[in-house]
């Protein structure tokens, strides 16, 4: 992986959130390319809750400054960063004051789901590409994990589907047993055919709940990786119809060499 790029895309990662699967290897699989010699860019929402002055968050002005449209309604986009300790690691931050200020990452102090959660992950999906396309960093692959970031294979795919920066970048999505309950708002799909994408590249959105969010971003990926000993049996059965690689399931302590094989072998082809 010698100077491959790898952008990492993840909802969640330590040391900014609590430790889960997915802020794990959000973490972990960064790590690993980094020392196996590959360039990576993380990516993460810059939510309430995270403490930006003890990580040592600040602004990059020069990559924020522009409007994102999310659902014909103009979103001030900002850019932060910081270092992870003793790792030779950056991590971006997508921010924006309506929609990653409050104090918690999906649901209110009440553990009621956020009513906006489909439009952090529009803005998420276009806040990273657009940056991406700042930073003027093609990727030779674009490693996306989590439902809050399960927006970008569709719209890398179909929104930004003529953008040369990415022409040879190829997706892969982690799938993972950490959703939500019920669905996203009931006009998600509307928020989503604003943006000219076609009717049946989303057609699942008609009921958006974490498992047909997931089919959507994995049918826009080149290959997949089971993240979580037990994922959802629909996304299982789904995974199965698939003629695309997918690699199964491997927990945090033997997980290096098989993504090494995985990217390589069967991604970078």
């Amino acid at each position: 992986m010698k100077d491959k790029r790898v952008l990492y895309v993840s909802s969640e990662v330590i040391p900014y959130l609590p430790e889960t699967e997915i802020s794990s290897m959000s973490f972990e699989a960064p790590r690993m390319i980094n020392n196996h010699g590959g360039q990576i860019r993380i990516f993460m929402p810059r939510y309430g809750n995270i403490n930006e002055r003890r990580h040592q968050l600040h602004e990059v002005i020069r990559l924020s400054g522009m409007n994102l449209v999310i659902n014909d309604l103009d979103m001030p986009l900002i850019i932060k960063v910081a270092s992870i300790p003793k790792e030779r690691i950056q991590v971006y931050f997508i921010d924006n004051e309506d929609y990653f200020k409050r104090k918690a990452t999906y649901t209110d102090e009440d553990g009621n789901f956020y009513k906006d959660n489909d439009e952090r992950a529009i803005f998420f999906a276009k806040g990273v590409i657009e940056t991406v396309k700042k930073l003027n960093w093609s990727p030779d692959i674009i490693h996306v994990h989590g439902w809050l970031a399960s927006f970008l294979p569709l719209y890398l795919r179909n929104y930004y589907g003529n953008e040369p920066l990415f022409e040879n970048s190829k997706i892969v999505t982690s799938v993972y047993n950490q959703g939500f309950d019920g669905t996203l708002a009931n006009n998600t799909i509307d928020k989503v055919r604003f943006d000219a994408i076609d009717d049946e590249a989303i057609v699942e959105l008609d009921e958006p709940n974490y498992v047909n969010l997931m089919k959507i971003a994995v049918r826009n990926s080149d290959a997949v990786i089971v993240g979580s000993e037990v994922i959802p049996d629909e996304l299982e059965k789904y995974l199965n119809t698939l003629d695309k690689p997918v690699l199964k399931y491997h927990n945090m302590e033997n997980f290096s060499q098989a993504y090494l094989d995985f990217y390589r072998e069967k991604v970078l082809i």
